[in-house]
């Protein structure tokens, strides 16, 4: 069995540019909660105060949600694709261009968050998306 590792690298990236979400959305929330007075007592959650908090504290933090959500289905077909040995262009090319959606989705949900547009990187990372888990699927049958 080949492993194609190259299509790796963009679920690299995206694991990469979720951390740094991660850390951006930090920055953004704890001064947020500072200047609203909201204290984090045992078993505080983020979300139980996103009533008090200016929306665009709130932006990254679901933004970073959207990360957990449905790239946990990029992940796995990326390396189905890279087992089965894939090194296409197509499927490469896929996952870039899923990647670059998920990061110009999170730049723009952080910092202007209109819907139509977030809508259009959305559909277009979720096209990518499918096209790659069927190519996976074909491939593994």
């Amino acid at each position: 069995m080949q492993i194609e590792t190259a299509i790796l690298a963009p679920a690299a990236l995206l694991a990469s540019w979720t951390m740094l979400v991660f850390l951006w959305l930090l920055s953004r929330r704890l001064p947020a909660f500072k200047s609203a007075g909201i204290n984090m007592p045992a078993g505080f959650r983020g979300a139980d105060s996103e009533a008090q908090m200016p929306a665009k504290a709130n932006w990254l933090s679901h933004n970073y949600t959207h990360l957990m959500e449905q790239p946990t289905v990029f992940y796995p077909v990326v390396i189905i694709l890279a087992l089965l040995g894939d090194g296409s262009a197509v499927s490469l090319n896929l996952a870039w261009a899923y990647v670059a959606s998920r990061v110009l989705h999170s730049l723009w949900q952080g910092n202007v968050n209109t819907i139509p547009v977030r809508f259009g990187l959305f559909a277009l990372g979720s096209l990518c998306l499918i096209a790659l888990a069927v190519r996976a699927t074909m491939q593994a049958f």
